[in-house]
């Protein structure tokens, strides 16, 4: 079994009802259990800003999956709950990303662990300290709590 950070995001109709539906498909897959779930934090959007705030938090599950069978599951669990990307970064129902997966570095298939923007990202880091603020990135070298404070002292 692994453990996996994942990030999810809505800024799309009823964006807490999005996120609890999101969270309950992933508890109700026999090979994926949630183990922990953040605080729920709402944000400005980032990259494409003419659209409605987002809702976004972070989650570790445990799972048997690879890493690649997981994304395969997350982006099912977006198209039942209706997620339509017309514009990158654009609005949308649900946004579920793998952010790591335990200390690994995997880039192949189009699937980059650790997510190569998460370092740039206050919206992940800050629910993501929450669940592990002593983890370090596997690329930087540095601790969530340490990229955080990097970004919030505009230090990136």
């Amino acid at each position: 079994m692994a453990n996996f950070f994942l990030s999810i995001g809505s800024n799309l109709g009823d964006r807490e009802a999005n996120i609890q539906k999101a969270i309950s498909l992933l508890n109700l897959h026999s090979k994926i259990k949630v183990l922990q779930v953040s605080s729920i934090i709402e944000t400005k959007p980032y990259g494409y800003i003419d659209q409605p705030d987002f809702l976004n938090g972070a989650i570790l599950i445990e799972t048997e999956l690879s890493p690649s069978k997981l994304l395969t599951e997350l982006q099912k669990i977006e198209r039942k709950l209706k997620r339509k990307q017309k514009i990158r970064w654009g609005p949308r129902t649900i946004d579920l990303d793998i952010l790591f997966y335990d200390d690994l570095v995997i880039e192949k298939d189009g699937l980059k662990i650790p997510h190569p923007e998460l370092h740039k990202r206050i919206f992940v880091l800050q629910p993501l300290s929450e669940l592990a603020k002593d983890f370090v990135h596997p690329i930087l070298q540095e601790s969530i709590a340490s990229l955080l404070g990097k970004l919030e002292n505009n230090q990136v």
